[in-house]
Order: structure tokens, then sequence, then C-alpha cells
């Protein structure tokens, strides 16, 4: 591998030679180098650091065969010139020139095939742009939209088929929708739950399977509602539960009676 780097190969495999150039003034005077600079070299780094130096150079490369050359020229060429790569083959130059031009250029990849491009797209929309992107199969994209979109937008994800998904739900969606994520399969969602609803409304979880979801009830149930969470199977839960003022059991139970 290491040999590899230390070689100047282009992104066929050929051997780079600066005499046979079109940029050779450039390495005459310094302006490229081989293996550091270079826009025919394989390696991205070269290829970007070439671009750095010389920006004015981009706009002739934008539709060079070689994916790595584009996309990166994508980063630094005129934007006017940016909308005809977003039909690139690649999914870099696609995202590379998205990331540059207005969001009503780039609605169109909403829906595209690559799941990294509308990853990122849907981390640059708002809501009414985001909403066709909520049915996306990749579940990453509907996580990036969970968190970025209103709340009040949220209830198409109550009952996604992804956990992590529906755990965002039920830590940013309106209180008032929460009892319906209480039985949530999941015990990190029902945790979520947990932490969130009105101390008064917790006594659907006392009994959860799970310890931790038992433990943030014991943590915020009105005291009068601790009686069975003192005496839990869990230690930290009923340690919690005997922790809070007033938890002893005695006046507990005077309190439920």
């Amino acid at each position: 591998m290491n040999g590899d780097i230390d070689e100047a190969r282009d992104w066929l495999c050929n051997e780079v030679e600066c005499a046979s150039c079109v940029h050779a003034p450039l390495a005459a005077s310094g302006g490229c180098r081989l293996k550091h600079a270079c826009v025919n070299d394989r390696y991205a780094r070269r290829i970007d650091r070439f671009f750095d130096w010389h920006h004015e150079l981009a706009n002739a490369y934008i539709k060079h065969p070689h994916f790595e050359v584009r996309a990166i020229a994508a980063k630094h060429a005129d934007v006017f010139l940016l909308p005809a790569l977003l039909n690139d083959p690649d999914e870099t130059v696609r995202w590379n020139a998205a990331r540059r031009l207005p969001t009503n250029h780039v609605l169109k990849l909403r829906m595209d095939p690559h799941r990294e491009v509308c990853i990122r797209i849907a981390s640059r929309l708002e809501d009414a742009e985001l909403i066709v992107m909520m049915g996306d199969p990749d579940y990453y994209v509907r996580l990036v939209i969970a968190r970025r979109i209103s709340p009040s937008l949220l209830a198409r994800f109550i009952h996604d088929e992804e956990a992590e998904v529906r755990r965002v739900v039920a830590g940013r969606a309106p209180v008032e929708w929460l009892f319906q994520m209480a039985a949530d399969e999941d015990a990190s969602v029902r945790r979520e739950v947990a932490q969130r609803v009105a101390p008064d409304l917790l006594g659907r979880l006392r009994h959860d399977a799970d310890w931790r979801v038992r433990f943030e009830v014991a943590r915020r149930i009105p005291t009068a509602q601790l009686f069975e969470l003192t005496d839990d199977a869990d230690p930290l839960v009923s340690e919690m539960a005997r922790s809070r003022p007033n938890s002893r059991p005695a006046q507990i139970k005077e309190a439920v009676q």
C-alpha cells in the first residue's frame, strides 16, 4: 500500500508524467507538484490540493472521466455550471454540486438512489420540503428527518419500523402524543416516554418489564404512587424510590389507602 502511495499514477493506473501534461508550465514554476498536488493523480488528496492552489482551473474539469476529479472540481467551479452535475452518475459529484446550490435546485435529489445523498439533502431541508422524504426506505434518512422536522409533523413516525427513529420521536413529539408510545416494544422508546410524560401519568409504566423505565418512573412519579417501587426487584429502582422524600413504605401505603 505504501508503495502505491509513493507512486504517481492516474485513475487508469498509468504513470503520471509532467512532461506530457498540459500544466507542465505550472510544474516548472512550482504551481503543482508530482505526488503532492496533481490533477492527474488517482489520489483525491493530491487532486484536492491541486484545485486548492488553482481554483480558476476547476471549470475545465467538471466533465473529466474520473469521478474524483469531477467531485473535487465541483467544490471550486463556478456555481452556474453546477446544476448539470446534479445528474452525474456518481453520488459524490452530485452531492458536492448540491451543497453549493440554492435549495430549489437540489429538491430533485430528495429521491436520489444513493442513501448518502438523501441523508445530506435531508440535513439541508425544512418542514415542507422534508415531507415527501418521510417514507424513505432507509432508516437513517428517516432518522435525520425525525431530528429536523417540526415536532408537530412527527405523527407519521410514531409507529416507524426502526426503534431509533421512534426514540427520537418520543424525545421530541408533543407531550400529549406520548401515551401512544407507552407500550412500544423497545425499552429505549418507553424510557423516553417515562422521562417526558407528566409525573402524575407515570402509573401506567410503574410495572414496565425494563428496569431502566421503572427507574425513570421511580425518579419522577409522585411519592404517593411510589408504592411497590420501594420493593422493586431491581436494587437501583428500589433505591431510587426509597431515596425520594416521604417515600417510606408505611407512609406510601397510608397515602394510597
